[in-house]
C-alpha cells in the first residue's frame, strides 16, 4: 500500500470517527426538543430490536414537545416502553395512536451529568482518532520496512499522519465545547 493511500485512510477513518461523535452529541438532549433525541432509541417489536425512526414518524409540534406517530399501530406500547427505559429522564404519554412526550425543564444537576456524559462521548473520539494515528504509523513503518518508501518519505507521512489527528481531535473538541454551551444554556 502507498504512502498516500495510507494517508487517505486514515483521514476517512477519522472523518468517520468526527461523525460518529457528532451523531451521538445529537441524542443528548438540550432545552429544545430534537427527533434525534429518541430516534435512535432500539425497541424490541417483530421479534428484533428496530430503531424508533424505523418504526415510526417524529415530529416536534412545539419547542418542547416531541411528538411519535407509529406507523403500525402495535408497536405503540413497545415504543413506549423503549422511551421509558432509555435513561434519558423523559416521561412518554399515549393519546391513542400517537406518543407525546413533553420535555421537562433541565435541573443544573441534570445539565452538568450531560455534559459529563458528553464529555466522556468526546473523550472516546479523541481515542479512537488516535488508535487510527497508530494503525497509519504502524502501516508506514512496516511499508517502510519492506523496501518500499524511504527514509525521509518515512518522517513527511509521520508528519502528515500527526496533522491530521491534531486537526481532528481539534474538531471534536469545538463539537464538545458547542455542545457544552448548548447543554449549559437555560
Amino acid at each position: 500500500m502507498a504512502i498516500d493511500d495510507i494517508l487517505l485512510e486514515a483521514e476517512e477513518k477519522m472523518i468517520k470517527t468526527e461523525d460518529v461523535v457528532v451523531n451521538e452529541f445529537s441524542g443528548v438532549r438540550t432545552g429544545k426538543a430534537s427527533a434525534s433525541l429518541i430516534e435512535n432509541i432500539l425497541v424490541e417489536v417483530y421479534g428484533s430490536n428496530m430503531r424508533i425512526r424505523e418504526l415510526a414518524g417524529i415530529t416536534t409540534p412545539e419547542a418542547r414537545m416531541l411528538m411519535v406517530q407509529p406507523w403500525d399501530v402495535a408497536t405503540v406500547q413497545p415504543i413506549e416502553k423503549a422511551i421509558q427505559k432509555s435513561n434519558l429522564g423523559l416521561n412518554p404519554s399515549v393519546q391513542g395512536k400517537f406518543i407525546r412526550i413533553v420535555l421537562p425543564d433541565l435541573s443544573a444537576e441534570r445539565r452538568q451529568e450531560f455534559v459529563k456524559i458528553v464529555k466522556k462521548m468526546s473523550e472516546d473520539g479523541r481515542v479512537a482518532i488516535r488508535h487510527v494515528r497508530r494503525d497509519a504509523m504502524e502501516a508506514v513503518k512496516k511499508e517502510a520496512k519492506n523496501g518500499g518508501v524511504a527514509e525521509d518519505q518515512v518522517e513527511v507521512a509521520e508528519k502528515e499522519i500527526q496533522k491530521l489527528t491534531d486537526q481532528y481531535i481539534g474538531k471534536i473538541d469545538a463539537h464538545l465545547l458547542h455542545k457544552e454551551k448548548e447543554i449549559l444554556t437555560v
